[in-house]
């Protein structure tokens, strides 16, 4: 099995987020399946932190029309399956309108399996104007009486990335913003964003007292993996009825592409 994995950020900027986060995701996957870890294009943001563009709707929504292309390369590709590493999921109805391979929404995913092992969930994150944004996911999905509330960290980006060569400090906040968060009714906490939540899953950390820690990038590609066993052993698929649902016309949806700019970075221009 190969899993198309896909960052928010641009990889080949964070080298020591890209490391930690290989080696987490050999110890969640199957020996047999691989990961392919994808980053946005070079020179997406202005530095190495999304946060500065993402943390503002318009630039999110422009960020996110990349993701068309990179789904479109994973099937074309081979891939069995297209695994978004991040909790805001960019355009994921509209991507499983595009490619036949399964994808994998990771902040879906987190908010289903937290009302599996708890009562209400909360998050914490580091860019704080996104609370709006996973707010208004987590009442899409129907959800939002099992959450007690999206809160600041009380940290930032830089402070996470600095944290992989020394993480005792920053776990050490953290756990003191999870307790004010279970203090608030939380009996599952989601770390935000994928950044923090490697680290603390890489340094063992799963729990702060009784209450879960989500490990959201392994929640997301086990859930890949049971999307393709699905897909194959029972032919599990999305829905195509309905405006949300319907595959358009894939040389329409090339030629849009192309009229935006976007097609070039097309690997194929073929459906395998």
């Amino acid at each position: 099995m190969r899993i198309w994995h896909q960052s928010l950020t641009v990889l080949a900027d964070l080298p020591a987020y890209e490391a930690r986060m290989r080696a987490h995701v050999r110890k969640v996957v199957r020996p047999d399946t691989e990961v392919v870890l994808h980053g946005m294009l070079p020179g997406t943001y202005p530095g190495n932190y999304p946060g500065d563009d993402i943390a503002f709707r318009f630039l999110f929504t422009m960020h996110s029309s990349q993701w068309a292309v990179h789904a479109l390369n994973a099937e074309a590709a081979g891939f069995d399956a297209f695994a978004m590493g991040t909790l805001p999921d960019p355009l994921l109805t509209e991507l499983r309108t595009l490619v036949d391979i399964p994808v994998v929404g990771c902040g879906e995913t987190c908010f289903h399996l937290a009302t599996m092992l708890g009562q209400r969930f909360g998050m914490l994150l580091f860019i704080d104007r996104m609370a709006q944004r996973y707010l208004e996911q987590i009442e899409g999905h129907g959800l939002a009486r099992h959450c007690v509330g999206v809160q600041a960290a009380g940290f930032g980006f830089n402070d996470v990335l600095e944290a992989f060569d020394k993480p005792g400090p920053l776990i050490d906040r953290f756990r003191a913003a999870a307790r004010r968060l279970i203090d608030a009714g939380a009996d599952v906490i989601i770390p935000g964003e994928i950044p923090l939540n490697v680290l603390l899953a890489s340094e063992g950390v799963c729990r702060v007292d009784d209450v879960p820690l989500i490990d959201s990038l392994g929640v997301t590609l086990k859930m890949a993996e049971m999307r393709v066993d699905l897909k194959a052993t029972s032919g599990l698929a999305p829905s195509r009825r309905g405006w949300s649902n319907a595959a358009p016309p894939r040389e329409r949806v090339k030629a849009v592409l192309d009229f935006y700019g976007l097609g070039r970075y097309l690997v194929s221009k073929e459906k395998p």
